[in-house]
């Protein structure tokens, strides 16, 4: 016996919209199954005593549209064992329907012939309803799966699958995410039938006054507003391209990526500055800075013919999968020890490490506290390390007293007070390893609260009506220890 499947479309609207096959065919069979009966098709077929199984029961069984998918495939498959069977779907069966892509995946591995006999999509009567050219770009995205990544807001955009209100709840919210609540979307219904309908409506009140069924789809008009686009990445890409343009602006066009150097360090600093202060609008506004540095090195990469911003991104993205297998692979990673672990033997093997040193790494461009820091870091990892934190205390004591020694006149070598004082800021920031502080982050800190008090002391100065130099430094003291109390 032939084990076979074939799959017809409704159609987007009523019945006038049929083909003569595919209404001989849905009239003749005796095995018929609808994925739903809620279409106009139906309920006029059904007047002239058409039969059918809808799977309309499935979809109130489960909470994920997987699951009813895929219980409808593995109760066509197994009834296909023993009958050849049409499954009719709104629409056409190829578009928009999970379902059919997993019988043609599925079908030939249960042994069973996946025909698909033609229907009508909803898309063309869509763009007569809406009076759309489609050469100018649209998208068609499912409505119970939306992500914003996925929303190209510069386009035409529709959204199908807009069963019901909760999902049409969610696009909602996605929408949100990328357009204003007041931003005017249609709703359109049946296109193409008797009954259709398009209804105007603004975004906000997408779930609240709209009646969604299986013959609605979501327009969403392709923005025009230049503001709305600032959240848009590719509109910061072009911005970026047009200040290094022909046009553009001067300074932006004579940078390289040596004079731009200083920039990406000062916005890193201020950077920490928002994250200390805890204002989470200067840290949106800083962390765009840093961002600015990066689009600016990948354009002048792209002027140059060397790389751009794409590179940049896939370069990022497959070293995170790489990094993180533990996420995207197999390995597993309990706790953050473990990641760092894997991530830095995954780093050996990518760039062939064979080391000559243990230190080997470490740039030597770094600042010397962070380069301190790193070093330690390096040594610690091979067990060239105290286990507790007295001993590395007991060094720090042990470098002040030779600094000491030296100054108080024992040696007296200016050469050697220097290499003594170098040694206190190493033994230093061993401490603060052995204590989770990066000294880089604390020195950050400790030099931003003496700029806030000593602008205190400038300002009691200033008010006093005496310079600077008729103050004692006990008075200067006296200002000083107010700023403390003010918790400057």
């Amino acid at each position: 016996m032939r084990k076979k499947i074939e799959i017809i479309g409704l159609g987007a609207g009523d019945i006038d919209q049929l083909s003569l096959g595919v209404y001989k065919k849905l009239k003749n069979s005796n095995h018929v199954y609808l994925r739903t009966k809620e279409h106009p098709v139906v309920q006029e077929l059904e007047k002239e005593g058409f039969h059918y199984l809808s799977f309309d029961s499935i979809y109130e069984k489960h909470d994920q549209f997987a699951d009813v998918y895929e219980e409808i495939v593995q109760t066509l498959l197994n009834n296909a064992q023993n009958d050849s069977l049409i499954y009719a779907v709104p629409g056409h069966p190829l578009v928009a329907e999970q379902a059919v892509q997993t019988l043609l995946e599925k079908g030939p591995l249960a042994g069973v012939e996946i025909a698909i006999g033609g229907g009508q999509s909803f898309i063309d009567p869509l763009f007569q309803a809406l009076k759309i050219d489609p050469i100018e770009g649209f998208q068609l995205l499912d409505g119970t799966s939306l992500s914003s990544n996925q929303l190209q807001i510069d386009q035409h955009i529709f959204i199908s699958q807009v069963y019901d209100s909760f999902v049409a709840s969610n696009v909602k919210l996605t929408l949100m995410e990328k357009l204003p609540d007041e931003y005017e979307v249609y709703i359109v219904t049946a296109a193409g039938s008797k009954d259709e309908a398009v209804e105007k409506v603004p975004l906000y009140e997408l779930d609240r006054r709209v009646t969604v069924n299986n013959l609605t789809t979501l327009y969403v008009p392709p923005v025009k507003n230049e503001q709305i686009m600032l959240k848009s990445f590719s509109k910061l890409r072009e911005i970026i391209a047009e200040l290094r343009g022909p046009n553009g602006c001067p300074w932006d066009k004579e940078q390289t990526h040596e004079s731009l150097k200083k920039y990406l360090i000062e916005e890193t600093y201020e950077v920490m500055a928002a994250i200390d202060s805890g204002d989470i609008d200067n840290l949106i506004e800083e962390l765009g800075d840093v961002l600015l540095q990066v689009m600016l090195h990948a354009q002048i990469g792209e002027d140059e013919g060397y790389f751009s911003i794409d590179e940049v991104i896939e370069t990022l993205s497959a070293k995170m999968i790489r990094r993180h297998p533990h996420v995207f692979g197999e390995t597993q990673a309990d706790n953050a020890e473990e990641v760092v672990r894997n991530w830095e033997e995954i780093k050996k093997q990518e760039k062939g490490e064979t080391t000559k040193s243990f230190l080997d790494g470490v740039e030597k461009s770094l600042p010397n506290l962070l380069k301190a820091y790193e070093l330690q870091k390096k040594a610690a990892k091979v067990g060239f390390d105290w286990k507790e934190i007295t001993p590395a205390l007991e060094k720090v004591k042990e470098e002040l007293q030779e600094f000491e020694d030296e100054l108080t006149g024992l040696n007296g070598d200016q050469v050697r007070a220097k290499k003594e004082f170098g040694d206190i800021l190493f033994a230093f920031v061993n401490v603060a390893r052995f204590l989770r502080i990066h000294p880089e982050e604390a020195l950050f800190e400790t030099n931003e609260k003496f700029i806030r008090r000593f602008r205190y002391v400038e300002e009691k100065v200033m008010a006093s009506g005496k310079p600077f130099e008729e103050h004692s430094l006990e008075e200067l003291d006296l200002y000083w220890d107010e700023a403390k109390v003010k918790g400057l």
